[in-house]
């Protein structure tokens, strides 16, 4: 595996979740493999899970580890060809993605949606750019529209809980009051449509999410029967892509309540965290014995684990 961007990029995603799961059980089994070795982490968003898990994922595989803060540890990049550079930034990302996969072995890259310009969006240039340009391979730390490493952990956890061997996993819509990058609801709904779950998408009228990514996924408007039978409730706010970046209706009926659970088969509660407790699921299911946020977190470790360790194989 060159590149973590999507999974297209994996060979099989079954295997890369069993992968995660050996890891788990052994973190340190393949330590070897990143000794003498550089892993560059370039954030051009905050983040907490993604920041540390990625840290210790790489430290874990025996690497060291350099963490950049585009803007307040470094200049602002352009990435516009062609331009006349007398504004007020100061690097192209030519020269800085080349020069970073001098220092570095691996680069992970996050950055998200301006909700501005769909088109510039989902061409992923911020992501895009470093993979031309870097020489090294990327690792994609959640991008305009996607989140891999999220995604794998979210199966990881899945795979750890499920009672049954084809689960019914519901991907729900959740209000919030800003709008906010389709990247883990997109990333979600690929991986799993690349499992045999049973998979349905719930949302409002207006939030369909891009053809592309749902592909043949059953879309329902109504959450209270998509719930029906669930066993795993996976909660996420996203923006409108048909009109895109916005935010058209904030219906506190569809946040995660007891009473919208009690519809599921006992079904697990899921978030990709940070959470807005009260606005989008109420505390007694996030704090309920069927929450799996916090191993939801805990396995994002693994699964970015996971993705580099097939990365330093390739690379002999």
């Amino acid at each position: 595996m060159k590149h973590f961007i999507n999974p297209n990029d994996v060979d099989s995603v079954e295997e890369l979740v069993q992968l995660g799961l050996e890891l788990k059980a052994d973190p340190l089994k393949f330590q070897h493999l990143g000794r003498n070795l550089t892993m560059g982490l370039v954030f051009f968003n905050s983040s907490l899970r993604t920041r540390v898990s990625t840290q210790k994922a790489a430290l874990n595989l025996g690497m060291n580890v350099i963490v950049m803060n585009v803007g307040s540890d470094s200049w602002q990049l352009e990435f516009e060809d062609g331009v006349i550079m007398d504004q007020g930034k100061a690097e192209h990302v030519k020269e800085a993605a080349a020069v970073l996969g001098q220092y570095c072995d691996v680069i992970g890259v996050r950055a998200f949606a301006g909700l501005t310009d769909r088109d510039e969006d989902y061409k992923e240039i911020v992501l895009e750019s470093f993979r031309r340009y870097a020489g090294v391979p990327i690792v994609n730390l959640e991008s305009a529209t996607r989140h891999p490493c999220q995604s794998l952990a979210d199966l990881i956890t899945i795979e750890e809980l499920k009672k049954k061997e084809r689960p019914k996993v519901v991907l729900t819509w959740v209000p919030h009051f800003k709008p906010l990058p389709q990247a883990v609801a997109n990333s979600f709904a690929e991986w799993v449509l690349k499992t045999d779950y049973e998979f349905v998408i719930a949302n409002p009228e207006g939030y369909d999410l891009a053809p592309e990514i749902r592909k043949d996924a059953l879309v329902m408007h109504d959450q209270a029967e998509a719930f029906k039978g669930a066993d795993f409730i996976y909660a996420k706010n996203w923006s409108s892509y048909e009109h895109y970046g916005q935010v058209l209706t904030q219906d506190r009926s569809w946040a995660i309540t007891e009473e919208r659970m009690a519809l599921t088969d006992d079904a697990f509660f899921m978030h990709c965290l940070p959470v807005r407790r009260g606005l989008k699921v109420a505390d007694a299911v996030i704090d309920g014995p069927h929450s799996a946020v916090i191993q939801q977190a805990g396995n994002r470790v693994w699964s970015v684990q996971a993705a580099i360790k097939k990365i330093l194989e390739a690379r002999g």
